[in-house]
């Protein structure tokens, strides 16, 4: 690379990089490096006298983060994939003999902050207190070329974190150095998948994977992204949900099956939405959505419990709780009690002529479904605080769901709304072949009319039907959402460890 776009400090580690081949040390060593203890289960261990022999040989890696230089003695901080933990080094431990070359020239002028060392030695308490590390032993693991953004701290607090979102999203590597909240972040993340999961597994539930690539891009009303398949010369889409092959397997004979799905939707991008995000579906045979909200409530509660030790959030100054049981309440209720109107048996136009009075501005190509569905958005969902079960949908707004046993017009369909935002998306599933038909020409309808959200025809699965799908509920988790509350997030890239950005300049 030429140094012509290089920092200052670039260049200067660079030049380090040539003294430490010169002097025949390996900037990168490819060996082993023995690892046996890390900076928090010696902190969480150590009681000095008392067992002071289990960490008289001690050997940790990681990040060279400060240095407080005493001369012939410096006390510095490393950091490892657990936390962080002080070390102490001396001129004549690290060099007993006459030649103070590895203390004055190795360890003083050519490390950096953010070279990734190895260090040996025993742990002992400072006057102070703090547990630390006396170092008989560094080794140089990698050279950093590039310095880390700067971090001050003092007395065990954390100034001057790096809040930059451009910066922090972009290089999430070097976000997860020098801001130590992050971490924890995606590790709750993964407590929470896990609690799901074993939930699910617990229960008889199977985990299988579907294809992610699709000919139709089916399950969803939104909009695909699309490519080519060269070998096939067809058009192929990123797939925009799992379900319809998830139901596949019902009708197969499989009675409860569950999948972590990535999902792609070639839609805009906001605090709440990513193109690329995270879904689980599940779809389990002879139950209904009145079994589903049960169920839901179950998992919530224990994923809750399992992620942060208690079923209550914070989430910008508002408590959450998840302990069941979770309101319920229907969309026209829902409607009605946040705008004064009741909808429930006006025709397109009556409702477009609501969306008018209520300062909505309809889209002359959106059908009934659309405009029921942007008064809810737009004027009652934000007020949902707590965990609630919006139910009973109108048809026209959910193609593939049943249609409801005792109430004309209306499906057996719920969403979950937690602080303001939809959580979960659940059905008691359509199985009648012939009226899956009718509703997905419906569809068809509304795309010729410009709805590029609205639902393709899939003939396979249409088919599918036509063998037998028992009686089945489904539902569908924003897993990003849902970390987004677990977490007290406010953004949904702050859960998602590489969202989308705009292609950087490089050069």
């Amino acid at each position: 690379m030429s140094t012509q776009h290089l920092s200052e400090q670039e260049i200067i580690r660079r030049e380090k990089l040539e003294e430490l081949n010169k002097l025949g040390i390996d900037a990168y060593p490819a060996a082993l490096y023995p690892v046996n203890s890390t900076s928090v289960y010696i902190k969480e261990n150590y009681k000095g006298e008392e067992n002071k022999a289990n960490f008289a040989d001690v050997c940790l890696a990681g990040r060279l983060m400060s240095v407080r230089d005493m001369g012939k003695a410096n006390f510095f901080v490393l950091q490892d994939a657990n936390g962080k933990i002080q070390c102490y080094i001396k001129q004549d431990d690290i060099c007993p003999g006459e030649d103070k070359t590895l203390f004055q020239n190795v360890w003083k002028k050519l490390l950096d902050l953010g070279d990734i060392i190895g260090v040996k030695g025993y742990v002992f308490t400072t006057k102070t207190g703090e547990t630390s590390i006396h170092v008989s032993e560094f080794t140089l693991l990698t050279k950093a070329l590039k310095p880390l953004p700067v971090v001050r701290e003092k007395d065990g607090e954390t100034f001057d974190e790096v809040t930059d979102p451009e910066f922090r999203y972009r290089q999430r590597y070097a976000d997860l150095i020098v801001n130590p909240g992050v971490k924890e972040t995606f590790i709750k993340r993964t407590k929470m998948i896990n609690a799901i999961r074993e939930f699910l597994n617990e229960r008889g539930a199977l985990e299988v994977d579907t294809p992610v690539l699709q000919s139709i891009p089916g399950g969803a009303a939104a909009r695909p992204f699309s490519t080519h398949h060269n070998a096939l010369d067809v058009p192929m889409y990123m797939r925009i949900a799992n379900e319809l092959y998830l139901k596949r397997l019902i009708v197969g004979g499989f009675e409860w099956v569950y999948e972590f799905s990535r999902n792609f939707r070639n839609e805009g991008m906001d605090r709440t939405h990513n193109p690329e995000f995270t879904v689980l579906e599940f779809y389990t045979a002879y139950k209904d959505y009145e079994w589903m909200m049960d169920t839901t409530e179950q998992l919530l509660e224990k994923t809750a419990m399992a992620t942060n030790g208690i079923v209550t959030v914070d989430m910008e100054g508002k408590e959450i709780s998840f302990k069941a049981p979770y309101k319920r309440i229907t969309m026209y209720d829902a409607i009605k009690e946040h705008t004064g109107f009741d909808i429930s048996s006006m025709d397109e136009d009556g409702i477009r002529d609501v969306c008018k009075q209520l300062g909505i501005h309809p889209d002359i190509k959106w059908g009934k479904g659309k405009l029921i569905d942007e008064i809810f958005g737009s004027k009652c969902e934000g007020h949902y605080i707590q965990p609630t079960f919006i139910t009973d949908y109108p048809v026209e707004m959910s193609p593939l769901t049943k249609k409801h046993r005792s109430k004309p017009g209306l499906v057996e369909r719920f969403e979950l709304i937690i602080n303001g935002k939809e959580i979960a998306n659940a059905y008691s599933e359509l199985n009648d072949p012939i009226e899956q038909r009718e509703r997905f020409e419906e569809q068809v309808k509304l795309m010729e009319r410009g709805d590029d959200e609205a639902m393709f025809i899939d003939h396979d699965f249409l088919r599918a039907l036509e063998y037998g799908m028992p009686p089945t509920s489904g539902i569908g988790f924003g897993i990003d959402r849902l970390c987004m509350l677990l977490t007290g997030q406010v953004s949904i890239q702050d859960v998602l460890l590489f969202p989308m950005m705009r292609p950087e300049k490089m050069e």
